[in-house]
């Protein structure tokens, strides 16, 4: 039997590439979603996520960047990789250590275009629109110490109509990070 590679997922809001991931994975041979991480208690996902059977935790600022006992947990979980599924901290620099080249992030714009501290969500589909780009979609990337800078695995686009609010954008690379996310992450792994 192949080795079961576990995956950590963290998401800051309602978790729906953290859930299309976990559904993705529930009856996989060898890749398991472990756990789901947030930084925000209010999270749905942190619902989501335990209604599917994962173990859920809310972390404090100085839990992820000064203790270092994350860790600990994932050791005990035997974490092989994490996942970030819409969250918004800057990753810390002994966590992209311990997992290097194993941290997988999703950005909802073809980088290295809009991407940085405060590029997210909405805030991204509002520049791509007020730019005038007739395209968008996603990046798919490995995470390092600086916002959206790791190196690219995957990208996928979408046309951009100069009708298109940011709203009509962001749900034309959503479908693309539903579509793409769980099977690049797949292929990563095997």
């Amino acid at each position: 039997m192949a080795k079961q590679t576990n995956i950590a997922l963290f998401a800051s809001g309602t978790g729906s590439n953290a859930k299309k991931i976990i559904e993705y994975f529930q009856e996989h041979p060898s890749i398991h979603c472990s756990l789901l991480l947030s930084n925000k208690k209010s999270a749905p996902a942190l619902a989501m996520a335990a209604s599917k059977g994962l173990e859920t935790k809310v972390i404090s600022r100085d839990y992820f960047y000064k203790e270092e006992s994350i860790l600990d947990l994932f050791q005990e979980h035997k974490i092989d990789w994490i996942i970030l599924a819409g969250f918004l901290w800057l990753v810390p620099t002994y966590l992209v250590a311990a997992f290097p080249n194993r941290i997988v992030n999703i950005h909802p714009a073809l980088l290295p275009r809009y991407g940085g501290k405060g590029m997210y969500g909405m805030h991204v589909h509002k520049a791509v629109r007020a730019n005038d780009e007739q395209e968008s979609g996603i990046t798919i990337h490995y995470v390092n110490a600086k916002y959206d800078e790791g190196a690219i695995i995957f990208q996928a686009s979408c046309r951009v109509d100069t009708e298109d609010s940011p709203t009509d954008i962001a749900k034309k690379v959503q479908q693309l990070e539903h579509a793409h996310f769980a099977p690049q992450i797949e292929k990563l792994m095997l």
